[in-house]
């Protein structure tokens, strides 16, 4: 009994002893620095190589076409103007938009009063100028030849005055060359006139058609009777035919160049100057000044062997392809080429349809 009692106050210290070794051993490494972990890098993907796009050559239907702008007008339309060369004021205006008028009506009028109290008194000036040379010519036997010709000139100028005021006064009025209705006035009462300045546009409305414009350098590559798609605004896509081509500009007009001739001017316009597209039929519920697109086929070629644009290369007047064979292969092959869009070309000799062809 008295050994175990020894025994188990040995083990008690040793015991201790232990724990306390335990104890130091757990905070020392606590206090230990601790390992960073190792970062795990994400793989490296190497870029791939961009592939260029393969067309395959078809064969279609290929249409060259010009574009441009226009709007329906009457086939009978004209711009109203003075062709007096000194600006006058306008004394009275007679129609407004939308009027109908006959044949003849007067549709404006000038001031030319003073020229009216003038032409009285020229007239009475001419009649007393009239007696006397017949006063002259009775008594030619006391004069010269010379003097006798000069009366006589004398006397014409003089008559020439009278004609000049009577024509000035005449074409004071405008009048309506055919009875329609008046579609645009562009003055008001008061204002001045100068010469070929429109004062209104007179139409008649009965019967419309297509009046477009293009280009100069398109324009040279239409001729009557070519094809036309006309897209007339909210009203859909119709066909027709160049029935017109517009007079010939001149180039020192100034009238040259895109747009209307009758828009942002008052120059006197007539659809002479535009290309006119005939519909058959004509659609219906349309007005005049719709506004409208007109695209001309100036070439077609039926089944045509074409490519896009985009496979096409050329250097130094060669022209050629990339052609690539089913294994991935490629070769440079020489093309002849046909008519060109905007988008594809035709080949006319060196490839055939099937074949693949390597873009840029």
């Amino acid at each position: 009994m008295g050994n175990l009692l020894m025994l188990k106050k040995a083990a008690k210290p040793a015991a201790i002893a232990c724990l306390a070794v335990s104890l130091a051993v757990m905070a020392g490494c606590s206090v230990l620095p601790k390992e960073e972990e190792e970062e795990t890098l994400p793989a490296i993907q190497p870029p791939k190589l961009s592939k260029k796009p393969e067309y395959v050559v078809k064969t279609d239907t290929l249409e060259t076409k010009v574009r441009g702008s226009g709007k329906l007008m009457a086939t009978v339309e004209e711009d109203l103007y003075f062709t007096d060369e000194t600006s006058r004021r306008i004394k009275n205006l007679y129609v407004k938009t939308g009027d109908t008028v006959e044949k003849g009506q007067i549709i404006a009028e000038l001031d030319v009063t003073e020229q009216e109290s003038q032409l009285k008194k020229t007239r009475l000036q001419t009649r007393r100028d009239e007696l006397a040379m017949i006063e002259t010519l009775r008594n030619a036997d006391g004069k010269s030849a010379e003097e006798v010709e000069q009366a006589k000139i004398d006397f014409e100028l003089k008559r020439e005055e009278l004609n000049k005021l009577e024509s000035t006064i005449a074409n004071a009025k405008l009048t309506a060359p055919f009875s329609g209705t008046i579609v645009s006035v562009y003055v008001k009462k008061g204002d001045t006139a100068k010469a070929y300045d429109a004062i209104v546009t007179i139409a008649d409305l009965s019967q419309l058609t297509v009046a477009a414009t293009l280009s100069q350098d398109d324009l040279k590559k239409v001729a009557v009777g070519m094809e036309v798609v006309v897209d007339v605004n909210a009203a859909g896509q119709y066909k027709g035919t160049v029935q017109q081509l517009p007079n010939p500009k001149d180039p020192n007009s100034g009238g040259g160049g895109s747009g209307f001739p009758g828009e942002g001017q008052k120059q006197p316009d007539s659809i002479e100057n535009y290309m006119i597209v005939k519909l058959d039929p004509f659609p219906e519920g349309l007005n005049r000044g719709t506004m409208l697109g007109v695209s001309v086929i100036t070439q077609r070629k039926e089944n045509a062997v074409i490519i896009p644009l985009a496979a096409l290369r050329s250097y130094s007047g060669r022209n050629y392809v990339q052609v690539v064979d089913d294994k991935g292969n490629k070769r440079e092959v020489d093309v002849e080429l046909g008519q060109q869009t905007s988008t594809d070309v035709e080949i006319v000799k060196g490839l055939t349809p099937g074949q693949k062809v390597v873009g840029r």
